[in-house]
Formats: structure tokens, sequence, C-alpha cells
């Protein structure tokens, strides 16, 4: 099955070059446009495949299915969940998935055989609220300020690993604060600047590899991070396990106990091209719904020697006519 999801993120029209939504072509061959690498390009790369083979003829073993849904920026649960569930999902007996990966800056195409989990995480403090001047322990916004700084740092701790070599961006579990909210509304001046509030939450973005100690992680949470006795709480928007329904982590073999590895090794290499080392898909793609199901699922998308730019300003692909 070859998959790619059809939606995509918003964009800030006024931070591109070129209108996000229009698929400038420029004279260098680059096609400016929101989703261009993610993921409208490997989807338009299957049709391509499987129009060039028809012509030539081939006839594959299996049935090949080309698969568009939506929803895959907001969580998929309305589009692959709901499909690797489905009667008209089992029936087709699939034996392999193809996902999106990233980019490559270099020669060398990515693969990815597991990702990290997306734990959206809110933290809310608590504490009387009092006249702006005044200085006393335990306020809300103080409390809140202690989490953060205690989160900082263990961001750091995982940021340093990368920095210095000895984790990729899958390996580590990232963090990183989505929104900060707080203090009583004004109409005229927007807040109330003379009253200190009784509320503050915060909401952060972490991401989990199959390879973490979780319950660590979650002890952390509730110990460090938003401990009762500091008049904090916590709850998780979204929490997406590491495990599959026996415990284990949701990982695809790249050995040779999977022959469809071997054989995605052989085709890159036939066509000319150079295999990275497989690696953790450092966010969350639909991947994870067939995984879940016991299926290998690899993503991989075969742009290299080009930037990363997935939802970045100016996200733009590089058209190479053959």
């Amino acid at each position: 099955m070859l998959y790619s999801h059809t939606d995509v993120v918003p964009a800030e029209h006024d931070k591109w070059v070129h209108h996000p939504f229009e698929a400038h072509l420029d004279s260098d061959g680059r096609i400016y446009a929101r989703g261009s690498q993610d993921m409208k390009c490997v989807g338009l790369q299957y049709l391509e495949a499987v129009r060039r083979l028809k012509g030539w003829g081939f006839q594959p073993k299996r049935n090949v299915y080309v698969l568009f849904a939506p929803d895959e920026e907001i969580g998929g649960h309305d589009g692959a969940e709901k499909f690797s569930l489905s009667e008209v999902f089992r029936g087709l007996n699939v034996g392999i998935v193809l996902d999106e990966g990233l980019a490559s800056p270099d020669e060398h195409y990515r693969a990815f055989y597991a990702e990290r989990s997306p734990w959206w995480l809110v933290i809310k403090a608590v504490g009387a609220p009092g006249h702006g001047s005044k200085l006393y322990d335990n306020s809300a916004m103080e409390n809140l300020l202690k989490s953060i700084e205690i989160i900082r740092r263990y961001r750091a701790s995982q940021f340093d690993l990368i920095k210095a070599g000895l984790k990729a961006d899958g390996d580590v579990v990232s963090i990183n604060m989505a929104f900060l909210k707080a203090g009583t509304p004004s109409p005229t001046t927007g807040y109330v600047m003379n009253l200190q509030p009784s509320e503050a939450e915060a909401g952060f973005d972490i991401r989990v590899p199959p390879t973490a100690d979780t319950e660590s992680l979650e002890r952390r949470i509730a110990e460090e991070w938003a401990p009762s006795w500091r008049n904090m709480s916590f709850r998780f928007q979204q929490k997406v396990s590491v495990y599959d329904a026996s415990g284990k982590p949701v990982i695809t073999k790249t050995d040779s106990s999977n022959p469809w590895w071997a054989l995605l090794e052989n085709a890159v290499q036939e066509a000319g091209g150079k295999l990275g080392k497989p690696e953790i898909f450092p966010a969350s793609t639909d991947a994870r719904y067939f995984r879940n199901l016991g299926l290998p699922a690899i993503g991989f998308s075969p742009m290299a020697n080009t930037p990363i730019l997935l939802h970045d300003h100016n996200e733009s692909i590089i058209m190479v006519a053959k």
C-alpha cells in the first residue's frame, strides 16, 4: 500500500515569497507550495511510478494499492485510523505500507522504521490572586514559571545529546512549549496589569520515541513538572502509546527478518541511490495505525539533496525532469 495524506497545515501568506497555495514554479525548477514536501510530492511520485510501470507493461506479483487520506495533520483519527480498522482494509491483505519520511540535505535517502509518539501536555497552576505590586510565595504564575524552567533544563539535556552527535532527532524526548495562557482580560488595555492571576496554564508538545522509559517520564511529569504539593495539575490533550497491544515497542524490523526491507534497499541501490541508516521519525505519521496492527511500515520520501522545509515558510521542492 502506497499511502499519502492530502491535508496540509495552514500558511502565513505574507511570510512567503510566492502564494503558498498556487504551486508557483520558478525559473530554477523550484515549486513553492504548502504541502510540496509534506506530502503531496510523495503521492505524485506514486502516481508517476505507477504510470511508468504500466507503460512498460510491468505486472506486479501482488496488488498495489495507492491510498490518499485526510486528516493526518490533526491526528488522522477520521482518516487512517478508521480506515485501518475497517473491513475494507482487512480485505486488502496488505503486506507492506509505505508512508511519508523526510527530505535529506545530503545524498542519502532517509528511511524510518518507527516514530515518536505525541504527548500533548497541559500544565495548570493555581494560587490566590493578589495586587500586582505584592511579592508572595506560591502564586499561580510563580509556580508555573518554576515548572517551565525545570522543563527547559530537561529539554536542554535532550538537545545536548543531538548537538554532541550522540543521538539523532528521533532518539530523544523533544519538548516545545506550544502556548502560555494567564492573566485577566481587559477591554481597554488588553490585560489587567495590577492583578496577579489566580490561574495559569502552559501547553507542551512532547514527542516520545519507542525506546524511551515512559514510566520514568510519567513520574517526572507528576513529581517534578506538575507536583500537586505546588498547587499544580496536568492533563493530556493527546497521549499516544509507544507500545502495541502486546506491550512491545511499535517498530518495523530493518534486518533480514523483514524481506520488505531488503527489497527497498535493493530498489534504491538499483536506481543509483544511497540509503542512509534507518531512523526513528522525529514526529508522528499515519504509519503508526498500520504498525499497531503488526504490519511493517516504512516512512520514505525520496528527496535527496533537499533542505527540510515541511511546515516552514516557503516550503518548496526542486523538480527534476528525466
